[in-house]
């Protein structure tokens, strides 16, 4: 995966990569946006996990819009909101962001699926990881995994003092 920001405008705002992987490990959610077969663009927060190399994982059910639209078009983006302040009296906002675009796919390897909802638990709920094993192996039949593998990201920031 690699780290371009030869298309971010302010070159001045460049967010660092290693404060870019940072959110991606750490943030709680990004907007995954994609678009149907007439160009129609959808965006929708989630929940993920990122691997440490190059993929992203989501749960969500088996069917509906998200895993129509990927089995239409792969093609993806996933955007990642850090830290934000609003500063209304000098009428601007400071924020870091990461924008990352790749490929999505519905995940058919059970051994795959358990790991990435291994991921999911033990990001999201560090100390419940026992029973978060045991939930998500009695919800295993009614979950399905995207994986999302990017090919390039970037990072931008804002800072005010």
């Amino acid at each position: 995966m690699e780290y371009t920001n030869e298309d971010v405008r302010r070159q001045d705002r460049l967010l660092d990569e290693p404060r870019a992987r940072e959110l991606m490990s750490t943030a709680e959610y990004g907007v995954l946006s994609m678009a149907d077969p007439t160009g129609m663009p959808y965006g929708i927060p989630l929940n993920f996990v990122w691997d440490g190399n190059d993929c992203f994982y989501v749960h969500c059910a088996p069917e509906g819009r998200k895993l129509r639209m990927i089995s239409e078009n792969k093609n993806v983006s996933f955007c990642i909101v850090g830290n934000v302040a609003l500063k209304p009296q000098l009428f601007t906002t400071a924020y870091e962001s990461v924008v990352l675009s790749g490929e999505a796919s519905v995940v058919d390897s059970d051994e795959e699926r358990r790991e990435a909802l291994r991921l999911l638990v033990k990001k999201f709920s560090p100390e419940h990881e026992a029973l978060g094993a045991k939930y998500s192996e009695k919800s295993f039949h009614r979950v399905a995994i995207l994986k999302i593998k990017f090919n390039k990201f970037s990072g931008k920031c804002k800072q005010v003092k």
